[in-house]
């Protein structure tokens, strides 16, 4: 094997470091996933009076782990582990939701794990994770319309359309842009210094 090669295998492999910190990213998300069923309960009402597919708008909370967690820890399955684990918490927690968060949790991870494999685990920009958080959102949407235990899978076509529209784009803002800023953030405060991130803050937006 090459040097090259074995930098290039090194540098994807998990270190003890990365597992903490994913742990922590996907602990702090069940927390805020557990705290984002409280209040998406509480706007669901008026949202579905007025028309059920804006409840969309609020999915993209649910998805801020595994984006935020690939975009600090940039090693290959990050984005999986940090949502799935997330969701696991919500679940101990006591998720109104039941058991079908953890396929939920890992459907959405997917969806944004298969965005940075697509650009090889190389590119972090704002771009991409807005794409990541989208492609989240984009498996989040078909899941509660079309899974067994989807929660609006009785809604007309159109409104299955409509909602995955909308939980995509807030896949993209919530997700996507909020972790990248939040990345962007941490690492200025110098507590990304063992990661590939560290240097986040003075990453070129779009490149």
């Amino acid at each position: 094997m090459s040097t090259a090669a074995i930098k290039k295998t090194t540098s994807r492999s998990w270190r003890v470091v990365d597992i903490v910190v994913a742990a922590l990213v996907a602990i702090a998300g069940g927390v805020i996933f557990w705290a984002w069923d409280q209040g998406a309960a509480a706007l669901s009402a008026p949202m579905n009076a007025a028309y059920p597919p804006l409840t969309g708008i609020l999915a993209g909370g649910w998805m801020i782990p595994g984006v935020l967690g690939m975009l600090i820890i940039r090693k290959p399955g990050a984005a999986l582990f940090c949502e799935t684990v997330a969701a696991t918490g919500e679940l101990l927690m006591g998720s109104q939701y039941g058991a079908s968060v953890l396929f939920s949790g890992f459907i959405q991870g997917l969806g944004a794990e298969i965005i940075f494999a697509v650009f090889v685990y190389r590119k972090f920009n704002l771009p991409v994770s807005l794409l990541a958080g989208a492609a989240a959102g984009f498996f989040c949407g078909l899941n509660d319309s079309f899974a067994p235990w989807g929660w609006n899978i009785a809604y007309p076509g159109a409104d299955k359309l409509a909602y995955i529209v909308l939980t995509t784009v807030s896949g993209a803002v919530l997700a996507g842009a909020l972790s990248w800023l939040a990345t962007r953030g941490l690492a200025r405060t110098g507590v990304l210094s063992s990661f590939a991130s560290r240097k986040a803050a003075t990453e070129p937006v779009f490149s």
